[in-house]
């Protein structure tokens, strides 16, 4: 008894023993493994088990280091939401509607949710059948499509998923080597990780090549069948899906045939896959294939002088590297619905005054003032025939709408409105300014004097306050172009383009604010990021008391003087015309608080013409009467108190070396004077007479007492026969000189004549 207890106690424990027990198990093994090694006759390194580990190793090493250096190529994750292909352009308008389009890139970006589900599911059968299963690759899919092209003996199926087609589309080329295809497999699998399968479909539904131009499924239904997405029919739709594999191969307007079978190929799938019935496919498959073609959409450019210019300005908001990359969308602030506005007004001008008045071209631009945001351009007649823009690229002389800045600049240099003028023959430094209708009207204000736009005494003015401080203002009001100090810098010789001459009126409509005028509001990257965006800040360039003077002239000019066809209904308006040598340049530059616009009417080749700036106002008026429409009426500010303004800017006053006040001319001294300077007076075409200017406001008054309205022709009848003070009638071209010196202008018959030119 007592021996068995004790044999019982000194037992060590359960898993003692076990421990115990494994120990002199791995003693063995170990044991046996060295005695094994050690007794061998060969080294390790020439036994098998070495190699084949060390080259599972490496292999394993290999294939990490190579997934690591072909995700160094690709994009990063932010590139990963990229929506459109590389090197596109898309030019949006204020409204978000499409302007223009370059690059592989499709007209209309539709959301999933308004794509039909069986247009969907049919690209799904089509080309992806495991869409919603997969990652990105599908082994069993690309087991499939071998197995299926094997049988056919013809490649009808594919192994590459949607994923990893979009990835080719968005980021790789189209050459069909192992490398891309490796980098297409991994791009597909960071893109399952990164994006939602839904935002996958829809980007490649939007950017998949259908042929025939078309890009994405919107595309391809206007270009096949010229419907819309939702308008499609189930054929037509399995038609649309089957382009994806060769769009060449299977385009139903130059294959019908091929298109069919793979049409019906893609019904017989949608079957397999449950998504129609036997019957619905049966019926389908049956109906015949019937193209209505149509040219796509995203070749059309809508207002191209803008587009034009958008393009041309892009180079100084982004990198050369970023408009190399592409995919830009470009959010301009045209405003289309002004924009045709001022292509009819335009046309309309060219059509009807242009034909008797000689001039084949007209420009105009219309700016907000309080942002500089263009909201219309029309560069031209014909863009197709001739690409030059001259909003931004003409350079022309301004004529009597520079005296806005001479004016301006006295104004500010603390004149008053009502300082006089004596307005008599003038001869300074041999320079001798005349006024058109080579009369005389003595002392007059300056007021007076910028209404009825007398060159003598704007001269003079320019003269008293000096050449400097003109210019600075000019160019701080937004004029880009070289100013030359010179006694003719008064009228107008010195050529600026269209687009800087309004803006810098718009400086008057913001009382004295300037800000540079644009088109563009923003510049969005492929990913849908803004990479630049417009900060432009208004700058005072004019005190703004002696602003809302200028504006106060200025509109005595619309409602008094030479820019009477510029009136609009309700709604004040200033403005001033010009007109340079010879009426080459026909301007009119206008404003109200929220819209400044310029009209320039000419001809390209500089040659004369029998009209006037009437007939740019007119232009003027058809534009404004239509766009503001769309604004409430603003009232401009109230003149300032005149008595004891003072000076903002420093008059420089100039001391020419001669000043020659000639005695006015008798009648006798007139007639002769009319006769040997013929050609003086189409230099100096600025003035009219005021007998002529007392006509008009009589003609315009009795319009607006009687209340009723014109008929479109004899309404701009009207208007042609009003000449502005800046400007001559064709009568007067014809006895304004001898017949020597003046050129042989033809009748009035023959002017009425449309010519085959201006066609």
């Amino acid at each position: 008894m007592s021996n068995e207890e004790s044999t019982n106690e000194n037992l060590p424990p359960t898993k003692l023993v076990k421990a115990k027990q494994l120990l002199n198990r791995m003693q063995r093994v170990s044991s046996g493994l060295v005695a094994k090694f050690s007794s061998s006759d060969k080294p390790f390194y020439r036994r098998l088990w070495f190699w084949a580990g060390l080259g599972l190793s490496g292999g394993i090493i290999a294939v990490s280091y190579g997934i690591r250096s072909i995700d160094e190529t690709l994009p990063d994750k932010a590139e990963l939401n990229a929506v459109v292909r590389q090197q596109t352009l898309t030019i949006k308008a204020i409204d978000g509607t499409i302007l223009q389009q370059q690059g592989e890139i499709g007209r209309e970006n539709i959301e999933l949710a308004q794509i039909p589900d069986k247009l969907k599911q049919a690209f799904i059968a089509s080309e992806d059948r495991r869409f919603e299963q997969h990652s990105g690759v599908d082994p069993q899919g690309i087991v499939r499509a071998v197995w299926n092209n094997l049988r056919s003996q013809n490649v009808v199926e594919g192994g590459s998923t949607i994923t990893q087609q979009l990835a080719r589309i968005l980021f790789l080329k189209q050459e069909k080597t192992v490398w891309r295809k490796v980098k297409e497999v991994r791009l597909a699998q960071k893109m399952e990780q990164e994006l939602t399968k839904n935002q996958i479909l829809e980007r490649y539904l939007n950017l998949v090549y259908l042929g025939s131009g078309a890009y994405g499924v919107a595309d391809a239904a206007w270009v096949y069948f010229s419907k819309t997405v939702d308008q499609l029919t189930l054929p037509e739709m399995a038609t649309i899906a089957g382009l994806a594999p060769a769009p060449s191969v299977y385009a139903p307007d130059k294959n019908p045939e091929a298109a069919t079978q793979r049409r019906n190929l893609v019904l017989q799938r949608m079957q397999e896959d449950g998504v129609i019935t036997a019957a619905e496919r049966q019926a389908a498959s049956q109906e015949a294939l019937v193209i209505k073609s149509s040219f796509p959409k995203r070749l059309q450019v809508d207002f191209p002088y803008f587009t034009s210019y958008i393009q041309k300005e892009l180079p100084k908001y982004v990198s050369p590297d970023v408009l190399a990359g592409g995919g830009l969308v470009v959010e301009t602030t045209l405003n289309p619905t002004w924009q045709k506005a001022a292509e009819a007004a335009v046309a309309k001008t060219l059509r009807n005054q242009g034909r008797w008045e000689n001039f084949k071209q007209a420009a105009l631009v219309a700016i907000d003032p309080r942002n500089g945001e263009i909201q219309a351009m029309v560069g031209g007649k014909d863009f197709g025939k001739n690409q030059f823009n001259r909003v931004t690229q003409a350079q022309r002389q301004p004529g009597s709408t520079f005296k806005g800045f001479v004016y301006a600049t006295a104004i500010a240099s603390g004149k008053s409105p009502y300082d006089s003028y004596l307005d008599e023959p003038f001869v300074v430094d041999g320079y001798e300014p005349k006024n058109y209708s080579e009369k005389f009207r003595g002392s007059m204000t300056m007021r007076d004097a910028l209404t009825r736009s007398v060159n003598i005494v704007a001269v003079k003015v320019l003269i008293d306050v000096g050449f400097k401080p003109t210019m600075k203002l000019a160019h701080d009001m937004g004029i880009k172009s070289e100013l030359k100090p010179t006694y003719s810098l008064a009228l107008g010789s010195n050529e600026v383009n269209l687009l800087e001459l309004t803006s810098a009126y718009g400086s008057f409509a913001t009382q004295g604010l300037h800000i540079e005028p644009h088109g563009i509001r923003r510049i969005l990257n492929r990913r849908g990021e803004v990479v630049w965006s417009a900060d432009f800040r208004l700058k005072r360039a004019l005190d703004a008391e002696s602003a809302a003077i200028m504006t106060w002239m200025l509109r005595n000019v619309v409602t008094e003087g030479t820019g009477g066809a510029a009136q609009l209904d309700n709604r004040a308006v200033a403005g001033k015309t010009g007109t340079s040598d010879e009426a080459r340049d026909l301007w009119f530059i206008g404003y109200i608080p929220q819209l400044v616009t310029g009209v320039w009417l000419g001809n390209d080749d500089n040659r004369p013409t029998y009209g006037s700036s009437s007939s740019a106002a007119y232009t003027w008026h058809e534009f404004m009467e239509k766009a503001v429409k769309e604004l409430p009426v603003e009232k401009f500010p109230t003149r300032p108190k005149l008595d004891g303004r003072k000076g903002s800017i420093k008059a420089e006053p100039f001391k020419p070396k001669r000043i020659l006040n000639k005695a006015a001319a008798s009648d006798d001294d007139e007639q002769q004077q009319e006769e040997n300077t013929s050609r003086r007076r189409r230099r100096y075409r600025e003035q009219d007479d005021e007998s002529s200017s007392s006509r008009r406001r009589r003609r315009y008054r009795s319009q607006e007492s009687s209340g009723s309205d014109s008929s479109s022709e004899s309404r701009p009848r009207r208007r042609r026969r009003v000449e502005s003070g800046d400007s001559s009638s064709p009568e007067r071209n014809r006895n304004s000189g001898s017949s020597g010196s003046a050129p042989s202008q033809p009748s009035w018959r023959e002017r009425l004549k449309p010519s085959p030119s201006s066609q």
